[in-house]
């Protein structure tokens, strides 16, 4: 994703002289191709992502689009303050790019995890919180945060995440896209957990399960509508993020159902319990140790699927 991301940044900035990118000393091997050609609008601030988004909202505050961009925990979760009181308080078009997020750096341990940060930064006032579902959304939705005025949040994996979708997608802030169409049980995922939710429906399918697999990339503005569908026409909603299981896209769509009284105990909310992880290894093992490989996933689906053929 993170490739994709700097491929289109490149492109948007040939034809638009306003947009920067400011780094936090990371990225290299991904940035270079941006800092040699617009040498006058990348910024290195260091090891300090605090100032680095004080920097980048008065910049902002100039007329510039800036993209901030670090290692998914340090851009969010270190500068909370900053991104609240200088950011988003001024409503400044800063576009904050997380790449890692989750457990991607998984065997760097708790410090370099971003399991909170959804809830963090959706909760802010002015936000847009974005978080694509394979590289041809990340690169639509680049460009997305790149149009949107005021402060956006783009969450991207780490690396080497599998392509979903053909060469385009329709895409736009606050629509979800539907990857695959069921009636028995919808999928709602975000981010890097989308790839996963195509890999259960398709297990699903040969155990007679038709399944709707829903691209929730967009986890604020919330695409209620078509957690609205889902709810009228599928027997069942699970969610899937690789997120704290409080406060993102499970809380996020909760929140829809239980304001409308649709969920009638057929919703169930996968991701990562609200517990510092005390193991160490790496990004696959990390997710199937807390339940979001296929197997883990559909293993926790099968009772919700048993009680809602019951309640038909």
């Amino acid at each position: 994703m993170r490739s994709a991301f700097i491929r289109t940044l490149l492109e948007l900035a040939e034809t638009n002289d306003r947009i920067f990118l400011v780094v936090g000393d990371v990225g290299f091997s991904v940035v270079e191709p941006f800092a040699e050609r617009f040498p006058k609008r990348f910024l290195n601030v260091g090891v300090a992502e605090q100032n680095m988004t004080g920097v980048a909202a008065g910049l902002a505050l100039c007329g510039k689009v800036v993209f901030t961009y670090s290692i998914a925990n340090f851009p969010t979760l270190r500068c909370v303050e900053q991104i609240r009181n200088d950011v988003c308080y001024h409503n400044a078009n800063v576009k904050i790019v997380s790449v890692g997020c989750g457990l991607a750096y998984g065997a760097l341990g708790v410090t370099h995890h971003a399991t909170e940060d959804l809830a963090i930064i959706r909760v802010l006032p002015n936000t847009t919180v974005v978080a694509p579902g394979d590289p041809v959304e990340a690169a639509a939705a680049t460009r997305a945060v790149a149009e949107r005025p005021g402060p956006c949040y783009l969450r991207l994996g780490r690396s080497g995440e599998p392509l979903v979708h053909g060469p385009r997608v329709e895409f736009r802030i606050g629509r979800a896209i539907t990857v695959r169409d069921g009636d028995d049980l919808c999928l709602i995922a975000t981010g890097t957990m989308l790839a996963t939710a195509v890999r259960v429906a398709e297990q699903l399918e040969r155990e007679g399960v038709r399944s709707r697999v829903l691209s929730m990339h967009t986890v604020k503005p919330l695409d209620t509508e078509a957690v609205l569908q889902a709810a009228r026409e599928t027997s069942a909603i699970v969610t899937l993020e690789e997120h704290s299981i409080v406060g993102g896209l499970g809380s996020a769509v909760a929140e829809v159902l239980a304001e409308t009284n649709e969920a009638r105990g057929r919703f169930k909310r996968l991701g990562l319990p609200p517990a510092f992880t005390a193991r160490v290894g790496g990004h696959e093992y990390l997710k199937a140790a807390y339940g979001l490989s296929v197997e883990g996933v559909v293993g926790s689906i099968e009772p919700l699927l048993e009680r809602a053929k019951s309640a038909r």
